[in-house]
């Protein structure tokens, strides 16, 4: 009888024991799932909070001021008028965000003229206002061409307008503009490995260059108009350090450069002459090709003629209409490095 209590006293408590532990066991497992709970809702906020609505970026006014300026972050749908925009946003692997593009004959552009998924919005100095609304962009990128449509645009979404500083140089501008259009979209890691190499490559070519001058000037319906260092082409005398003897510093040439004559280049007899042939880079039907214009019989008595010295760049287009992306800046680099290096 006594061992019969015993062993029922020892089951009493065995029970007690292990209900005792499955309440503790419970109680744990609840506290660990309600701690991974919060951390996860903690962790939500923190990235909720992390990712912006809207970001600050600097961009140009109506007026091309710089100013600071509030743009949607990571916008999903982009709309362009500025080819050296579309190149950066292509490089940076944000081009199927495009859902409206200018038209462009830039062949490493050409994906965004042939997609019949994007709206033809015009040209990059005339843009096609109800296109424009039907493509329903986030974002609008622009050029200096479309800046007298800023106010417009701007009417249909955030503007951003960006361009060159031939004070800071290309490869600066193109560094600069690069990091703020990645910053849009959270991409600023990108931009060095894009940059990595302009640097070295512009060295390269400013060593060849030294001590050497240069005519730097664009073809023009029949014409010869000489570029200084404030505009189109400047990288040639800013950066790679042709001296450029076409222009006096104080004359501004940014637009289209100032007509000269074939004496005028005679006279001045610099060690290279650099072309850029603007018809054939805007399809000019009819236009007489640059080097039919450059080799007559005063040009063919330069030093420059003489010696082989007389550069047409290659791509005109790229020149023109796209300086300021990252494919274009190595294009153009290309360009000279294959007649000078």
């Amino acid at each position: 009888m006594k061992k019969r209590i015993l062993t029922l006293m020892l089951s009493a408590a065995m029970v007690f024991s292990l209900a005792a532990c499955s309440s503790a066991s419970g109680s744990s497992s609840d506290d660990t799932a309600q701690e991974v709970t919060e951390e996860t809702t903690e962790d939500t906020a923190e990235d909720a909070e992390e990712t912006p609505d809207t970001v600050t970026i600097q961009s140009r006014n109506a007026e091309g001021e710089l100013t600071d300026m509030e743009v949607p972050y990571d916008p999903e749908r982009i709309a362009i008028f500025d080819m050296a925009c579309l190149d950066i946003l292509d490089n940076l692997g944000v081009g199927d965000r495009v859902v409206g593009s200018a038209t462009t004959s830039l062949d490493y552009l050409q994906d965004y003229v042939t997609n019949d998924e994007i709206i033809n919005l015009g040209t990059i100095k005339e843009a096609d206002m109800e296109a424009v609304m039907e493509c329903e962009p986030d974002i609008i990128f622009i050029g200096g061409r479309l800046s007298s449509s800023y106010d417009a645009l701007s009417e249909i979404a955030p503007v951003v307008y960006i361009a060159t500083d031939t004070e800071a140089g290309l490869v600066e501008s193109v560094r600069s503009n690069a990091n703020t259009i990645a910053s849009i979209f959270g991409l600023e890691e990108k931009v060095d490995a894009l940059m990595a190499d302009f640097d070295s490559r512009i060295e390269a070519l400013a060593e060849f260059a030294e001590g050497k001058t240069a005519i730097v000037g664009m073809c023009t319906s029949g014409s010869f108009n000489v570029l200084g260092n404030d505009g189109r082409c400047s990288i040639i005398g800013n950066e790679i350090g042709f001296e450029n003897i076409g222009v006096d510093a104080d004359i501004d040439t940014a637009t289209h450069g100032n007509e000269a004559s074939f004496e005028f280049i005679v006279e001045k007899n610099p060690d290279y002459i650099f072309v850029m042939d603007r018809d054939a880079a805007i399809g000019t039907d009819g236009a007489r090709l640059a080097q039919d214009i450059m080799e007559n019989e005063l040009v063919m008595g330069t030093d420059a003629y003489q010696n082989g010295n007389v550069i047409y760049l290659a791509h005109p287009a790229v020149w023109y209409t796209a300086e300021g992306g990252v494919t274009a800046l190595d294009v153009m680099l290309q360009d000279l490095e294959s007649e000078l290096l």
